[in-house]
Parts: structure tokens; C-alpha cells; sequence
């Protein structure tokens, strides 16, 4: 193999598989020189790749962690199985996946070839998450859009969907994509009615980026995360709640959303939860529902009305009830 770049392509190729590679078979199998082996090696650690090299007869070579990430060659399985991975859990907003995960999606979809594409969109229209009943779902490829947008800043079109469903075209400036665990947020200058927005990325459909580069505004906070939370919270009433749980505060702790904050134990087997949110009613109650343990809520008395109004509905719902004597003879199979 005489073309220098590709045999250092193939040779960093087996360097990062989990093993130490002999001198000798790392000639063998790119069919050059032991002494060809060590001038490619050199050339890689010149590059920053962290080459280790043991002594002795069964001595070889392996790539060792450095103090930097280098670039990493994925073969066809790898970079299938990663962007399914990071599309899954960007899609699903799920908690701890921040935007870093997005940008990498971003750049590993933008190098796939067409082939390896399609195999990923197969794999994930396929596959059925567990629905975790406390956020909206989004398609990976809004996410990549946006990312891209961010990053080459780039304006941005997309048709957005209120609160109340009406649409609106718009253009911006896109800033930071934003995740709070539950969902995406996109923080961007709005051209048309020249101010910064925040955009929930669940409503966003049809994104484009113009191809028009911008130079980057100052945000008003400095911050796209506190810009984002005072966005929230200016739309959502504040919730104060007071909840006590027959359980201890570990069992309870690990069944919440980290956004509930800290429990304060009250016993072996109980504590009790003091937060100040902003979010919606029917989304605490919800959650609050889902710790798979007896609780009470205290406050705020909107909170207490509603889940006596969810647990009467509940009830309601498994209640046995007589179907009118018509409706027994339509059932199919029904006797006359």
C-alpha cells in the first residue's frame, strides 16, 4: 500500500479497536514494512494521536486516552448504532442530553453517506419508545436542522404552532438550542417583530436554514438557559407545592423529575417535598401520581382540587357498569 494518507487512515482504523496490534501484523495486513510501521506511527502521534508502544518479543502497539479527543473512524455497525442512540434520546427530550448531544448528531448525519442514512431512519421509524408520559416527543432531524443552524449561524424559516394552534411563518436569527430534561427549547431573534423568542422545538415543523450567515446579537441575559427560564416563567404561574409521601425520600427522589427539587426527610419511611415551580398543574399532578407510593398534597389548594378531581375520574373509569339491553344483543358473539 504506497498511498501514505490512505494506509494512515487504515492504520488508525485498527488502532482503535480494544487490543494491542503486534508490529509485525500491522505490516502484515497493510502490506508495507515493519520499519514503514513505525514511521506511520510516528506520524500519527505528530497528529496527536496517543500511540503506545510496549517492548518484547509479544510488544506492539495500542491507542491510548490522551489529553484530547482526536477524530475517530467509525465503520458502517458503529456510526449506525451512534446516531440511532443520540437520535432516540434527542428526539425524546430526555434528561441530561443537552445540546453537545444534538451537535454531535448534527455532524455525524451531515458526513453518513445516503446509504447509512436510510438505515438509520428504518431503524428508528421501527423502533417504539416506552412513552414516559412527561414531555412531547420531536423528530431528530428538527433538531439537526436547528443545530446546524446555530452553529453556522444561519438564518432560520420554520412554521410555528401556539399554544392556542395557530401557525405563523417565521424568520430568525437562531441563538442556543436549549433542553430542560422534558423538552427542547429553541432561544432566537425573531426578525419579524424584531425580539428575542424562545421556541418550544415540539411546535416547530418544517425548518430551513436560508443559507444567509448573520453576525450574532447579544442576548439579553448573556445566558440562553436564564433567558429561557425567565421566558417560562413570565408565561407560567408560579406553583407553590407542599406534598407529603409515605416513603422514604431515596424511594421518592429516584421516581421525580429532577426539577421538583430536594426532599426533606420526616421519618424512616417518609418526608416531604417544599418546591416553588413553573409548571403546568396537570403536569405535577400527573408526575406526582406516577411515584408509585401514598402521598397528600397540601398546596397549593388548585393542586388538592385537582387530583381529587383525577382520582373521582379514575374511580369513575373502573366502576362496573350494566350496557342497556340493546347494546348486550349488537356485541358480536352475543346469544339471542
Amino acid at each position: 500500500m504506497t498511498d501514505t494518507p490512505a494506509r494512515l487512515l487504515n492504520l488508525l482504523s485498527l488502532l482503535q479497536t480494544p487490543r494491542e496490534w503486534p508490529g509485525s501484523e500491522l505490516a502484515e495486513r497493510l502490506r508495507v514494512s515493519p520499519r514503514t510501521i513505525r514511521r506511520d506511527i510516528d506520524r500519527l502521534r505528530d497528529l496527536g494521536y496517543p500511540v503506545e508502544a510496549s517492548r518484547g518479543s509479544v510488544g506492539g502497539y495500542r491507542l491510548v486516552a490522551g489529553a484530547a479527543m482526536p477524530p475517530l473512524l467509525l465503520d458502517d455497525e458503529e456510526a449506525v448504532a451512534i446516531a440511532v442512540g443520540l437520535r432516540a434520546g434527542a428526539g425524546h427530550a430526555i434528561e441530561g442530553v443537552d445540546e453537545a448531544s444534538v451537535r454531535a448528531l448534527a455532524k455525524l448525519e451531515q458526513v453518513l453517506p445516503s446509504r447509512l442514512r436510510h438505515r438509520v431512519s428504518v431503524l428508528q421509524n421501527a423502533t417504539v419508545p416506552l412513552a414516559r408520559g412527561d414531555g412531547a416527543t420531536i423528530d431528530p432531524q428538527t433538531l439537526t436542522v436547528m443545530a446546524a443552524a446555530v452553529t453556522g449561524q444561519e438564518r432560520l424559516r420554520f412554521t410555528y404552532r401556539a399554544g392556542d394552534g395557530a401557525e405563523t411563518k417565521r424568520l430568525v436569527e437562531p441563538y442556543r438550542l436549549v433542553s430542560t430534561g422534558r423538552r427542547w427549547y429553541l432561544v432566537a431573534y425573531d426578525l419579524g417583530r424584531e425580539a428575542w423568542r424562545t421556541f418550544r422545538v415540539d411546535r416547530v415543523s418544517e425548518p430551513f436554514a436560508t443559507g444567509a450567515r448573520f453576525t450574532p446579537r447579544e442576548l439579553p441575559t448573556g445566558d440562553a438557559a436564564e433567558f429561557l427560564a425567565g421566558s417560562i416563567q413570565r408565561r407560567q404561574p408560579e406553583l407553590a407545592v407542599e406534598v407529603s409521601f409515605a416513603a422514604p425520600a431515596e424511594f421518592v427522589t429516584a421516581r421525580l423529575p429532577s426539577v421538583f427539587g430536594p426532599l426533606e426527610p420526616t421519618g424512616e419511611h417518609s418526608c416531604r417535598l417544599r418546591a416553588v415551580m413553573a409548571d403546568s398543574l396537570e403536569w405535577v399532578a400527573l408526575r406526582l401520581a406516577l411515584v408509585d407510593c401514598e402521598f397528600t398534597a397540601h398546596e397549593p389548594p388548585e393542586l388538592v382540587a385537582h387530583l381529587s378531581e383525577l382520582g373521582a375520574r379514575l374511580t369513575r373509569a373502573t366502576a362496573p357498569s350494566e350496557s342497556p339491553p340493546a347494546e348486550r344483543r349488537a356485541q358480536p358473539g352475543a346469544k339471542e
